[in-house]
């Protein structure tokens, strides 16, 4: 019997893209910069948090927390834009704030509501606990508790951060579903035992982006929204 569930976060509970660059858009147009540019800054933002995690995980730097990756990606987008000399450290200090002000997806709250009435739910994500715990007060996200990478000291889809999250919890892997909308992470959490539960964000990088995965029936449940999928985990129950 599944006892807890893990979440993903940016991307399966709140829009990272639309709150990233709606969060950025007033920086850029203060400097009379054209409105795109914001979609652009976070975008490339974006691109740079796998491969800077990746050097945590393969041991060639100690864990830092997601907030101090992300500013120091922000520092090189900025170059990479040729718009470095625009912005002082106090305002990049501000713009980093922009991954703890994204909003939830539409059906989001209502479907951990839905799902903690059941069992313990809790984040699973790349950010710090504080960043975490910002962003779900900013996006009333209601976790039981706060997982990921403070828990496990390194980055999914590294194994610590999966057991040392169910850990937490107090559940064994196989009694723990991890929830997302990235097919890595729950072939991720599959291979260390954990049940998986899959829907898509087709949205998520813009409109005309996604490619479905072919094969969704490796995953414990599947279906097509959040909503359909939590209400699939807890009749199973």
């Amino acid at each position: 019997m599944i006892k807890a569930a893990l979440f993903d976060v940016f991307g399966t509970c709140v829009d990272w893209r639309s709150g990233a660059t709606a969060f950025v858009r007033p920086f850029v147009e203060k400097r009379g910069l054209r409105a795109s540019m914001a979609e652009q800054i976070a975008d490339a933002w974006r691109k740079l948090y796998e491969p800077s995690m990746a050097r945590v995980r393969d041991g060639d730097r100690p864990y830092v927390t997601l907030d101090i990756i992300q500013r120091e990606n922000l520092d090189i987008v900025l170059d990479s834009l040729d718009i470095s000399d625009l912005f002082d450290d106090k305002e990049r200090y501000q713009l980093n704030l922009a991954w703890e002000h994204l909003p939830a997806w539409p059906d989001t709250v209502d479907a951990l509501n839905s799902l903690k009435d059941s069992i313990p739910i809790a984040a699973c994500s790349n950010g710090s606990k504080p960043m975490m715990q910002r962003l779900a007060a900013y996006a009333n996200l209601p976790w039981s508790m706060i997982c990921g990478a403070d828990t496990g000291q390194n980055y999914k889809p590294h194994p610590d951060v999966y057991y040392n999250s169910c850990a937490a919890l107090g559940t064994a892997p196989h009694e723990t579903v991890m929830v997302a909308c990235h097919t890595d992470d729950l072939d991720a959490a599959a291979s260390f035992g954990l049940k998986t539960a899959y829907f898509p964000r087709p949205t998520e990088w813009g409109e005309g982006t996604f490619k479905a995965d072919p094969d969704i029936g490796r995953f414990d449940f599947s279906a097509a929204t959040m909503s359909a999928l939590i209400d699939d985990i807890v009749n199973d129950r």
